[in-house]
């Protein structure tokens, strides 16, 4: 767009002659004449009420998200049907168009990315005719690059009881969140029929900054109390330790239980920071966030495909977009960075 230098309101100076050094862009409001400064101020009351209306629309984008979540329940409950082995699917619904070469070449590029150890390879030679879809989701679990670091192997045996994982949508008139729920088949390790994990959700522009608004935003979440049988815990594991008695000299053993790396310390989080505080971007809380937005954005809608490993190449895709997009934007950072070093004259604020 073409923009008429010179021809601005009368009284708009250029107000970089008055200044030894390039003006910043945060700056500017600053040196503006008071009339000008006041329309702007009019601008940026008409940018919160817009923030207001987004943060209306996000909260419809909530509630379409909820009911499509009941249109989908009975697609996901025949899913984990299958992959329970509670009912066999009929040859129509078996009935699949692909490519058998593209099948096999994608089979080799899965089978060079997993490794199996040797100690296991007996327990992986597939089975005549097994029930259901024996590790469905410890398989995902495996293969998703942003899960398989959470898995630890004494989590493994009990990932292979995992039945179905599901997202449930807060009601209407209630805060904004949603609750991931792990459902398992009966096993040795704890008593709860379901693991849940709740992620609470802001969709409103914060009144100090209401200009920082881009859509709802994870705030908190919450876990859940696991009845772990007794000595199956693996969130914890117990050590023993000598310690000597100062006076007397005599050594005695010191046992104790500390934490010990594991998947279901997913369902005992980290606390938010009280009252908003900020939160750093590398934190295990942001991780988290980043987790549970995962699973529901991506693992609960496309669990086949991560089983298969199909989606495992869209991820790495898009990884390479956004590794390429940011290597372009760190250059065109570098060569703003470079210009302004270089510039040198006026600046005009209407431009």
């Amino acid at each position: 767009m073409e923009v008429n230098k010179g021809k601005g309101e009368p009284g708009l100076q250029n107000p970089a002659k008055q200044m030894d050094k390039p003006v910043h862009l945060h700056a500017v409001e600053s040196m503006l004449p008071k009339a000008v400064k006041r329309r702007v101020h009019a601008l940026k009351r008409l940018q919160v009420q817009c923030g207001n209306i987004e943060a209306k629309f996000y909260e419809e984008v909530h509630e379409l998200e909820r009911k499509y979540a009941a249109l989908y329940r009975p697609f996901y409950d025949k899913r984990r049907d299958f992959i329970t082995g509670t009912v066999e699917p009929t040859d129509a619904e078996c009935e699949w168009n692909s490519d058998k070469d593209e099948e096999e070449e994608l089979s080799e590029q899965i089978k060079k990315k997993i490794v199996i150890d040797p100690a296991k390879k007996e327990d992986a030679t597939p089975m005549e005719d097994p029930k259901g879809i024996p590790d469905f989701w410890l398989t995902i679990f495996r293969n998703a690059d942003m899960l398989t670091d959470m898995i630890q192997e004494h989590d493994e045996p009990i990932l292979k009881h995992l039945k179905d994982i599901q997202v449930k949508f807060s009601e209407p008139g209630q805060p904004m969140s949603f609750t991931l729920e792990f459902h398992f088949e009966p096993n040795s390790y704890f008593n709860n029929a379901v693991l849940t994990k709740v992620y609470k959700m802001k969709s409103e522009p914060d009144s100090s900054e209401p200009f920082s608004f881009e859509g709802p935003e994870i705030v908190d979440c919450g876990g859940c109390v696991i009845d772990w049988h007794k000595g199956k815990d693996v969130t914890v594991k117990t050590i023993k330790k000598k310690q000597k008695h100062k006076g007397r000299g005599t050594v005695r053993t010191v046992t104790k239980q500390v934490s010990n790396p594991s998947f279901f310390n997913f369902f005992n989080p980290v606390k938010a920071p009280p009252d908003g505080g900020e939160m750093d971007e590398d934190s295990e809380l942001a991780f988290d966030f980043e987790i549970g937005h995962f699973f529901r954005e991506r693992i609960i809608p496309r669990a086949v495909l991560y089983f298969t490993g199909e989606a495992m190449e869209d991820d790495e895709s898009f990884d390479e977009e956004l590794e390429e997009s940011d290597e372009e934007q760190d250059e065109e950072e570098d060569e703003d960075d470079d210009d302004d070093d270089d510039e040198e004259g006026d600046f005009d604020p209407r431009a």
